[in-house]
């Protein structure tokens, strides 16, 4: 029997991330042509982001870089990869786009995230024990992580901690120098086609083995030196085809910096919003703040693992000193220059101004304790291994599993109220015959001023990717501000002189726009009126 488990024990480990995954978000977002789900508004405006991004760029001829993504954006157009649309499967879906639909591929990656979840751990244990039990409990344990299904539940790609596990895989395994030099290249530029948070942790536990190697008595230099220079580059390499490079400005982004939506460092025993059985504590006040809590279950596994580990030790940890190193590091970023704890900050140094503007990429720095967080789970599991045996451990995990269950009741009835079943496709919200003759009469629609949420962005961007128009209404991971600013001075000014673009009607979103509008157009020929709540200039409307 345990042969069976040891052969097929996989494919068990991926039924359970899998049914966490359908228990979580539910089985109708499977279907690749239901897109009710993602534009209904319940999961907010990121699922909406996702589909745009994918859906323009698919209509769109291949480019090089394969990742750039001009109709949606126009002048301030950029790439898939500021879409957040995963990338390599955008690439994949555009590329049999000729040949078969795909609406949506979320559905499926919410499911491959979790079953891949828990295979990783399955294997991760398995370094450790063949003993089928603690490592169906502990990849169960793995795959009911807060902090991955909370990703899930609105930033996609940011759920793929598979990657974070592959990489510890690779780390705590041995190979032959070349292949392992292949096995990291493959999974950093995995990670760089995926999302850009991913990418330097995975680089990181890459840097912590590669460490580890180089100061290995029987290190391969010449392997070493090539890895050095390959590994990397293919993390350049995968942002250079998702199209990271196309953005020349604006990569702090618009919502804080550095420093000021890092760790607090009772995030992970603060329960809100996901667990049951804990009291809530204090919190700080940013985006980030309830997106890193481990679970009863897996605190108490951290709590009986070191119980275990000061019952039988072992001088494992002593041995993967660059690992520990590396994972402390990213622990260190995590927590930043500015030390929270309970939402009160200490401030230990100021970064010096270009430090700070380099360091604004990596403004969630709160997801950096990942990596650390997987690591000290796994080392609990193993500690309970070692400290009572794989069978009594085996049961130990599978009481832990259901105590993490019960308490993250909480967040499964939120992502419930997230993740409605609805219509398979969401209706338009602007309904007035206006829309439907202007997309038959125009290639292009501009929304005025634009920029990052401009007003009415959604409703324009949703209506001219269904329809088929290209347009500048976005909601991207990054704008150049630069050129955000460009176009709506030239845009007011052509509107004011009435210099209005062939093909092309507008959608006003503020009264300088209006204003100008009504200067440049000429009633005789030219349509400004109101639909569903949104002023539009049509140029030429009243000649037909």
């Amino acid at each position: 029997m345990r042969g069976i488990f040891h052969r097929l024990g996989w494919i068990i480990a991926a039924l359970i991330g899998a049914a966490v995954i359908a228990h979580t978000f539910g089985l109708h977002v499977l279907p690749p042509s239901h897109t009710g789900w993602m534009l209904t508004g319940t999961i907010g405006p990121d699922p909406v982001q996702y589909w745009l991004g994918y859906t323009f760029f698919k209509r769109s001829p291949w480019m090089w870089p394969p990742g750039l993504n001009p109709d949606w954006g126009l002048e301030i157009s950029s790439s898939i990869f500021y879409a957040d649309s995963i990338p390599i499967l955008a690439f994949a879906f555009k590329a049999l786009h000729p040949f078969v639909e795909i609406t949506q591929y979320w559905g499926l990656w919410l499911f491959a995230c979790g079953a891949l979840q828990a295979v990783l751990a399955w294997k991760l244990i398995g370094l450790f024990t063949t003993h089928p039990l603690p490592r169906l409990a502990g990849a169960a344990l793995f795959a009911l992580s807060p902090t991955m299904l909370n990703r899930l539940g609105g930033h996609f790609a940011l759920g793929a901690h598979f990657l974070l596990l592959a990489g510890l895989y690779l780390c705590l395994t041995r190979a032959a120098p070349w292949l392992r030099f292949v096995q990291w290249a493959a999974l950093i530029l995995l990670a760089s086609l995926i999302h850009s948070y991913l990418l330097p942790m995975v680089a990181g536990l890459w840097a912590s083995d590669w460490l580890a190697r180089a100061v290995a008595r029987d290190r391969r230099v010449p392997v070493l030196a090539a890895e050095a220079i390959g590994a990397p580059g293919a993390g350049v390499f995968g942002l250079y085809l998702a199209g990271f490079f196309a953005l020349a400005g604006g990569f702090g982004g618009t919502w804080g910096g550095y420093g000021h939506m890092q760790l607090d460092l009772l995030a992970p025993f603060d329960p809100s919003p996901w667990g049951a059985m804990l009291p809530d504590l204090p919190e700080p006040d940013h985006w980030e703040t309830g997106h890193s809590y481990a679970g009863l279950g897996a605190l108490l596994a951290l709590l009986l693992g070191a119980v275990a580990y000061l019952r039988r030790p072992w001088p494992w940890l002593r041995t993967r000193w660059p690992l520990l190193l590396g994972l402390s590091a990213m622990l260190a970023i995590a927590i930043s220059h500015r030390v929270s704890i309970g939402g009160h900050i200490v401030e230990l140094f100021e970064l010096p101004e270009r430090v700070q503007r380099y360091a604004d990429a990596l403004r969630a720095s709160e997801r950096f304790l990942w990596p650390f967080a997987y690591a000290l789970l796994l080392a609990a599991c193993v500690a309970l291994i070692r400290g009572f045996g794989p069978r009594r451990a085996g049961v130990v995990l599978a009481l832990l599993v259901i105590v993490q269950f019960v308490d993250m009741r909480p967040g499964f009835a939120r992502l419930e109220r997230y993740f409605p079943v609805g219509p398979a496709v969401a209706p338009l919200r602007l309904q007035d015959a206006f829309w439907q003759q202007a997309a038959a009469r125009y290639q292009r629609v501009r929304l005025t001023p634009t920029g990052m949420q401009a007003r009415h962005w959604e409703e324009i961007a949703v209506y001219a990717a269904t329809l088929g128009l290209t347009t500048d209404a976005v909601y991207l991971a990054r704008l150049d501000p630069a050129k955000v600013a460009a176009l709506n001075a030239r845009i007011v000014a052509d509107l004011a002189a009435g210099r209005f673009e062939p093909g092309t009607f507008y959608a006003l979103g503020s009264e300088e726009t209006l204003a100008a509008a009504r200067q440049g157009m000429d009633p005789a020929r030219d349509l400004l009126a109101q639909y569903d709540g949104v002023w539009v200039l049509a140029p030429g409307w009243l000649m037909r």
